[in-house]
């Protein structure tokens, strides 16, 4: 970092600043994310401003030898780094087994660091950073939309007494390649019985939600309700 910036270089750290946050904070905004562009263009500008604020600061004429050992400057983007960790923090949502917001937090970390970078005049890092973080939002998103990822649902029937058999619907479920980790049947007086079951498979992002065993199951002659639930 120079000890001396002018104007102009203030000027080319805040435009690649802005277009920085821009194109990172696009893929947000098109999934609709709660952190889009506006938000992740006010934290890179925020970290890179803490940083030209602290380039500055640095000149040291008419300052004692001593000077940066008492006032400790990059304790200013320290604490956008703190303080951003609590903005990621309440990204991250919870709702029962499924966590959200991970990739927005972590973007808003990304945007943090890059508006770091070009702060504080390493533009080249601070590039190479952005061209980075824009391929593993787009194009590891295409991969990871091809892969096959481990879901856990919970399933089940209601079966009249001269419904399917325990022993046929499991027969049924692994042979649609779902994997039954728990569960049992439940004898409800007047409605003959529920076979309830933890199961678990391997699904594409572009397969559908339910099996299409379920469905063969709800035709089936005896079955009052089917329920799936992922």
């Amino acid at each position: 970092m120079a000890t001396q910036i002018a104007w102009a270089d203030i000027a080319v750290r805040l435009a690649l600043t802005v277009i920085a946050g821009m194109l990172i904070g696009y893929d947000r905004s098109e999934h609709g994310k709660a952190a889009g562009m506006r938000t992740t263009v006010l934290v890179c500008l925020a970290a890179s401003v803490a940083m030209i604020q602290v380039n500055l600061l640095l000149p040291t004429a008419g300052r004692a030898s001593d000077s940066f050992v008492m006032n400790d400057l990059m304790r200013l983007p320290l604490g956008i780094l703190t303080g951003v960790g609590f903005i990621g923090g309440g990204a991250i949502l919870r709702r029962d087994n499924i966590i959200t917001g991970v990739t927005t937090a972590a973007t808003l970390w990304l945007v943090t660091v890059v508006g770091l970078c070009l702060g504080g005049g390493q533009l080249a890092l601070g590039c190479a950073a952005t061209a980075i973080g824009l391929a593993a939002l787009w194009g590891l998103k295409w991969i990871e939309s091809r892969m096959a990822r481990e879901h856990n649902a919970r399933f089940s029937i209601a079966l009249q007494a001269d419904g399917p058999s325990e022993a046929e619907v499991r027969r049924m479920l692994r042979a649609a390649g779902l994997w039954i980790v728990g569960g049992g049947v439940r004898s409800e007086a007047g409605r003959g019985r529920t076979l309830e079951l933890e199961l678990r498979r391997l699904r594409r992002s572009s397969e559908p939600g339910t099996p299409v065993v379920v469905h063969e199951l709800e035709r089936c002659a005896g079955v009052i309700e089917v329920s799936w639930r992922e």
